[in-house]
Formats: structure tokens, C-alpha cells, sequence
């Protein structure tokens, strides 16, 4: 086995009959995109695997991709968290751009221009993104959710220069991998599917595309922190087959029960509430159902305004929330979204424009399609604090 250089590190690993060159780059390096050029150049290698998922690689070769998305399916399939990381990531990735003249994963760019250039394949051997960050969220705890989301959008809204530090991080792992690495370094929940489950994804698809016999020697190109953990993976002995570890850390975990459960019980105590309320006296029973309407759809509709949404959809979310908030099977935040899509519908140039425009928090409010977002969690954030506020008012009342 070859030893580290002193600058791009790098490795052979033989597997089989196949001999595999790990190379780790800094994914904010120019060095390390023209050492990859130089590598694939050099005829040494007859397929190029990448630290890309499918949909990681399919954003590469087809930017224009988001200008096409369909936003009706987005809010129908529960995708706005996804879309909204998503663009938030991009944002980081244009400061990177404006600040240091190189876009990050300009070495993947690179690896699958020359790969193409030279007929060679190009290996996907990362997990899909989208399963990594839900075994993410669901792995730690869930007051540690809303922190982990809250310094997504913080970190990448910022405008303050990328420091030092941030920049040492991204030398190690990608822009996903760097925009937590503060919450995983503290949490080994997080750590595990953020790094070490990858770790031993992409050593699997390795020992995959070995076994299958069809390559001689394959460079694959990770970020550096990978590294060691492929490393301590490919060398490791292993009793499963790699298929039946990527099956194992493809699977998503399931949900925890309560938060589908707990809605209803809270919509089973409200109208408990309404029955004890009318029970006692018509005019107590009217007079809570008046709060639940006023607080409920208020801070609703205060969600959406805070939004910049249309004064129609602001109406709408004032009047759908206290009827969504008694039927869990669907948002107010889907309902506003809909109707603010209807009345503002973005054009051909707020999708052109998407990527550019979250880079700033102004641009969140002013293109239609990332407004359309906020409406969904502000709207919906309102009518959840106003059902919890409303509920408590409706039991000070009938217990005062």
C-alpha cells in the first residue's frame, strides 16, 4: 500500500482482484481539483468513483434541475423541509463561491468531466443525501431538532465571512458534513450517520464494484476526513456482503409514534373541552369556541404576514387554521402555500433566479417561489403555537 503525500493524501487498497487509490481532497481546493485532473489523465485507472449520491450527482450534470421542480408536489409529498435544506445549502455554497473564487466540489465537477472526457465510468458510492439527513434527524433527540435546523438557517444566512475554522472543516468533508460538524462533534448521535455510516456505505459500494470484477483500478475521490474511516472499512474483515450492508444503512428508522399520536389527543381534548364548555352553559361553550378561532387562526395568519404572503392567503390561514388544527391529516402551512401558489404564481425568472436570491435573507421574501416556502413554516408554526396557547385558555376557562 502507497503512503499519504504530502499534500493531496492518497492510498491503494487491493480488494479482490481490483486495486482501489483512494484520493482525499479538500473540497475547496483548486490544488485538488487539478490533482484529480492529473490522476484520471494519466491512464492509471479504468472507472472513477465520487462522494456523490444519485441526487448530488444529478444536481451537478443538470443545474437547472430546481428551475423545473413542481411546487404542488412538492407540498403535496411533505418535501419543503427537504427543498428549503436543500436551497439553504446552495446559499453556503455561493459565499464559498463569492469569497475564495472556487466553487466547492469543484474536484467532483472535475472527476466526472475528465471521467466523461476519457469514456471511463463514474461511481456514485455516497448514500442518498435525503436518507442520511433523515437517520440524522431522527437519530438525536428532538429538542436537539429544532437547533440543528435553526443553525442550518443561521449559518447559511449569515453574512459575515466564512471563517478560518469553517474553512479548516471543509477541508476535511463536504458542505454537509461542515454545516454541522459543530452539533456532531458534541453528539455521537449525530455522528454516526453523518460520518461513520458513510464511512462504511462508501467501503461497501467499493468492495461492491470489486467483487463484480469489471474494474482493474478504480480512483476514487472522497474529501479527506473520509479517509481513514473507507480505509479502516476496506481493511476490515467483513462476514456480510456489501449488499447486505448498504441495505442495512439504506433503511430509513421509523418514525416515533407520538408525534403522529399526539395531535389527535390534543384534538380530542379540545373538543372534549367544547362538549364540557356547551355542557355547563351555551354562552361558555360559544365563548371558547371563539377562542380557539381567534388565537388559533391569529397567530396563523400573524405566521403568513410575517411571511410577506398575500393578503387573501393571510385571510385564508386566519380562517383554514382553527378547521386544520382539529383535522391532522392536513396542515394550514399546505393549505396557505397552495393558495399563495395560486395568487402569486412564480415565474419562469423566480426559478432562474432561486439559487441566487436565498444566498441573502431578502431574497427569501422577495422571490416568489422561496416565499411560497416561508408561507408553509410560518403559517403552519403559528397555528401549532396557537393550538397550544388556545388549548391552555380553553382549560384557564373552564377550571378558573
Amino acid at each position: 500500500m502507497s503512503e499519504p503525500t504530502a499534500q493531496e493524501p492518497r492510498y491503494t487498497v487491493q480488494v479482490g482482484d481490483t486495486r482501489i487509490t483512494v484520493l482525499g481532497t479538500a473540497h475547496v481546493s483548486r490544488a485538488s481539483a487539478e490533482a484529480v485532473e492529473a490522476l484520471i489523465r494519466s491512464g492509471e485507472f479504468d472507472a472513477v468513483a465520487v462522494e456523490l449520491c444519485p441526487s448530488r450527482h444529478n444536481a451537478i450534470v443538470n443545474p437547472d434541475d430546481l428551475a423545473r421542480m413542481d411546487l404542488f408536489q412538492v407540498l403535496r409529498h411533505g418535501k419543503v423541509p427537504m427543498v428549503t435544506a436543500s436551497l439553504a445549502l446552495g446559499a453556503y455554497q455561493q459565499r464559498l463561491a463569492e469569497q475564495f473564487g472556487i466553487e466547492p466540489g469543484a474536484e467532483m465537477r472535475a472527476a466526472i468531466r475528465e471521467a466523461q472526457a476519457d469514456h471511463l465510468p463514474v461511481l456514485l458510492i455516497d448514500r442518498e443525501v435525503g436518507t442520511t439527513l433523515k437517520r440524522c434527524y431522527r437519530n438525536v433527540p428532538w429538542w436537539q431538532r429544532f437547533s440543528l435546523f435553526g443553525g442550518l438557517l443561521a449559518g447559511v444566512m449569515s453574512k459575515e465571512k466564512v471563517s478560518e475554522e469553517e474553512i479548516e472543516r471543509l477541508k476535511e468533508g463536504d458542505i454537509l458534513e461542515s454545516t454541522f460538524t459543530q452539533f456532531a462533534q458534541e453528539s455521537q448521535s449525530l455522528y454516526e450517520p453523518l460520518i461513520a455510516e458513510r464511512d462504511r456505505y462508501m467501503a461497501a459500494r467499493l468492495r461492491q464494484e470489486a467483487n463484480h470484477g469489471d474494474y482493474r483500478h478504480i480512483l476514487t475521490v472522497v474529501g479527506a476526513g473520509h479517509m481513514k474511516g473507507i480505509r479502516e472499512n476496506l481493511e476490515a474483515e467483513c462476514t456480510d456482503s456489501p449488499q447486505a450492508v448498504l441495505n442495512h444503512l439504506d433503511q430509513e428508522p421509523p418514525p416515533a409514534r407520538w408525534p403522529k399520536v399526539l395531535p389527535w389527543v390534543v384534538v380530542a381534548l379540545i373538543l372534549t373541552g367544547f362538549a364540557i364548555g356547551f355542557a355547563r352553559n351555551p354562552e361558555l361553550g360559544w365563548q371558547l369556541v371563539l377562542d380557539w378561532v381567534l388565537i388559533n387562526g391569529g397567530l396563523a395568519a400573524a405566521g403568513a404576514l410575517i411571511a410577506a404572503a398575500h393578503p387573501l392567503t393571510v385571510l385564508t390561514a386566519a380562517l383554514a387554521a382553527p378547521l386544520t388544527s382539529l383535522n391532522p391529516t392536513i396542515g394550514v402551512g399546505f393549505v396557505t402555500a397552495a393558495v399563495e401558489t395560486w395568487l402569486r404564481k412564480p415565474s419562469v425568472g423566480d426559478f432562474a433566479r432561486l439559487k441566487q436570491d436565498t444566498t441573502h435573507l431578502g431574497g427569501w421574501w422577495s422571490n416568489r417561489v422561496s416565499r411560497i416556502l416561508l408561507v408553509f413554516f410560518f403559517s403552519t408554526l403559528g397555528s401549532a403555537i396557537g393550538t397550544y396557547v388556545a388549548g391552555f385558555r380553553i382549560f384557564d376557562r373552564l377550571v378558573g
